[in-house]
């Protein structure tokens, strides 16, 4: 890997990431294009106002039941999954997942991996692990191969490569392809990127996956996908291990049928996506295809931080559409990659904390202006704002303070000097003789406040001086008349 490679570590350089991004009017131009697009085939995908908040009602419905049965769930899945000869395997955190996954490679003597699209894999950073040890791992989702090809992580959790032109894309290919000659072509991008990765599938020890949805019920894992790798990938290997945060269970396999069709509206504005992929294990005796051996990666990793508080446990009803990326007015100016987290956008926002700990993410609570667009978009209605002010007060609240649920980095942001000042402002404000000192020494000392203004007043854009005054847009009115 190149020194220009972004690993998702933490993100103590989010504001140094935000101003280049401000910067770059090829990004900023890319994404303000892109994001309006998705927007509008959203908006297409839910012209009845009532039966949409309906189905966000059942989507949020579907998810809080299936939270406060979490434990039970999980384990009720694994006896199925066993049953039907699925291994399934508990991870901590991200070392435990990736050190299983190498295990069954080492197991099986496998060097070439195939992976489907699989957010929680650039999670625990699987590719750079099992690199290091000798095991490549190929993406076979376009997006998701684009960026391999270019050494960069995605920026968006649904259009990994949504930040590529096609002119990027037509000179990575022409460069890491061989005989691919430079084009713009859209249909010819795509076809070349499908022929050099056909080989990919069958040459492949193991395929490797996400899963959208788990239904504890039958033992079913429920991929979503449009292009057919998740597929080839999950059936043309010896062996597949899908890999799996453990929020992704529900109850039923009925309750998904709601959750797929809010995913696929508000992700990409389809009214369903090309494939879904039920699983329930591996090959029996008399079939002629799909895997001989698959196994499951339950992977903790931070969510049960979340789940333990039940203010925080809504930020695990997420089905990952990224509805809200496409909707915030940050991200859309400064792309996914400033975040630094493998989750950008107001997910990643609320999400990151619990897996990398506030004091590596305190910043990221503070990147929003709290409009309230995310949360109006969320198709299982999680509350963003509220959430981002509860981990502004966790991020600034003292260390050393007990409290019941306390977070991983808690006080990453506590400043003694700033609670002086807001307890001095909130006693000024309390006593009206207090105030009305207070404003008398202030307004005769107005000429010791700095010059240079910060917030607010520094980054705004000024309002352009009016060509003609308004008294002289009158006059010419009344001499009109």
């Amino acid at each position: 890997m190149n020194a220009n490679t972004l690993h998702f570590v933490p993100p103590a350089d989010f504001h140094a990431r935000a101003r280049a991004a401000l910067d770059d009017p090829k990004l900023r131009q890319s994404f303000r294009g892109a994001m309006d697009f998705l927007q509008n085939k959203r908006s297409a995908q839910f012209p009845d106002g009532d039966e949409l908040e309906q189905l966000r009602d059942l989507g949020e419905a579907v998810r809080q039941h299936a939270l406060a049965r979490l434990p039970e769930l999980l384990v009720q899945l694994e006896d199925k999954l066993s049953a039907a000869g699925v291994r399934v395997h508990w991870a901590e955190d991200a070392a435990q997942a990736n050190a299983i996954v190498h295990g069954i490679a080492e197991a099986h003597r496998a060097s070439r991996i195939v992976k489907g699209k699989s957010m929680v894999s650039e999670e625990i950073e699987l590719n750079h692990y099992l690199a290091e040890r000798g095991v490549r791992c190929i993406e076979s989702d376009m997006g998701e191969y684009i960026v391999q090809l270019a050494d960069e992580k995605p920026s968006h959790i649904v259009m990994p490569a949504i930040h590529k032109t096609r002119g990027d894309i037509a000179a990575l290919f022409e460069k890491h392809i061989p005989d691919a000659p430079y084009t713009e072509d859209v249909d010819a991008l795509i076809q070349t990127g499908r022929r050099a990765l056909r080989l990919a599938f069958a040459e492949a020890d193991i395929g490797l996956s996400g899963v959208n949805f788990a239904a504890a019920d039958t033992g079913t894992l429920w991929l979503v996908e449009n292009e057919g790798n998740g597929r080839l990938t999950t059936t043309v290997p010896d062996v597949h291990i899908a890999i799996m945060g453990m929020e992704k269970v529900v109850a039923k396999l009925a309750h998904i049928v709601p959750l797929a069709s809010l995913l696929t509206r508000s992700a990409t504005g389809q009214a369903i996506t090309t494939y879904f992929n039920l699983i329930s294990g591996p090959r029996r005796g008399d079939e002629l295809d799909g895997p001989r051996e698959l196994h499951l990666v339950l992977l903790d990793n931070g969510r049960s931080q979340a789940y333990a508080d039940e203010q925080l446990r809504t930020t695990l009803q997420c089905i990952r559409c990224g509805a809200c990326m496409n909707h915030c007015p940050v991200y859309t100016r400064i792309g996914g990659h400033a975040y630094g987290t493998t989750y950008p956008g107001p997910i990643g926002k609320i999400i990151s904390p619990h897996l990398l700990g506030l004091d590596a993410t305190a910043d990221l609570a503070t990147a929003s202006s709290l409009c309230g667009a995310c949360g109006e978009v969320c198709p299982v209605r999680i509350p963003i704002p509220q959430l981002l002010i509860r981990l502004r007060t966790e991020a600034n609240r003292n260390p050393d303070e007990q409290v019941a649920h306390q977070l991983r980095g808690q006080g990453a942001k506590f400043s003694r000097s700033e609670k002086l000042i807001w307890r001095f402002w909130s006693g000024a404000f309390a006593h009206p003789a207090t105030y009305r000192l207070f404003r008398w020494a202030a307004t005769r000392l107005r000429a010791l406040t700095p010059t240079r203004q910060l917030g607010w007043t520094q980054h705004r854009q000024p309002l352009k001086p009016a060509a003609r005054s308004l008294s002289d847009l009158l006059r010419e009115r009344g001499q009109a008349e």
